[in-house]
């Protein structure tokens, strides 16, 4: 079954390794047959939230917010690639995602997150738990950590360490069951 999957990155730093992350993960997505779509703060930059989308009247919205509500509405899962920035959420993810409700609910988000550090963003993991499934997007159980970034993909993107490749077979399988689940209820109609 084909997968329409939104990538969303949260990191506008100039020297920023996470986009590695975040483009390997898509290209698994592609590899499995699905679609992926990346949602990156630089190239579709939304204001510091002022109106969520839904508070704009029908195409009135700014032209970036209106795409990227396009991308999720039409997403039967959500993948959030974050860093960890002081132990939590990096403030362009944030705002991305307060932009936005109802095009969240009853699809399934897969954590996936990074640091310099050991611990690979489990820290930022745990607030993206609390932040997604109040979105209406709860996460699924497992998590893709990328420890030690600066040392997994090369400063062309290639990855590095192939031991990443079982882990992120793992967790998009999972991912998978819960996407093809989800959409599958969704077509039954939702509370």
């Amino acid at each position: 079954m084909s997968l329409n999957i939104a990538l969303l990155y949260g990191s506008v730093r100039q020297s920023r390794k996470g986009i590695h992350v975040a483009q390997f993960v898509a290209q698994q997505v592609e590899a499995r047959g699905h679609t992926a779509t990346l949602i990156d703060p630089l190239e579709l930059p939304l204001p510091l939230l002022d109106k969520m989308y839904k508070e704009y009247p029908a195409g009135e919205a700014p032209e970036n917010m209106e795409k990227i509500a396009q991308i999720l509405t039409k997403a039967d899962g959500f993948l959030v690639v974050s860093g960890e920035y002081n132990h939590s959420v990096p403030p362009a993810l944030k705002n991305m995602l307060d932009h936005f409700q109802k095009e969240y609910f009853y699809k399934p988000s897969g954590l996936v997150t990074y640091s310099p550090g050991a611990f690979g963003g489990a820290r930022v993991a745990m607030h993206l738990r609390n932040l997604t499934g109040e979105l209406g997007m709860p996460s699924i159980p497992s998590i893709m950590y990328f420890s030690k970034i600066g040392q997994v993909f090369n400063s062309e993107g290639k990855l590095q360490d192939e031991a990443y490749l079982k882990r992120i077979t793992r967790f998009l399988n999972e991912f998978d069951w819960y996407a093809e689940a989800l959409q599958k209820q969704r077509a039954l109609g939702t509370p």
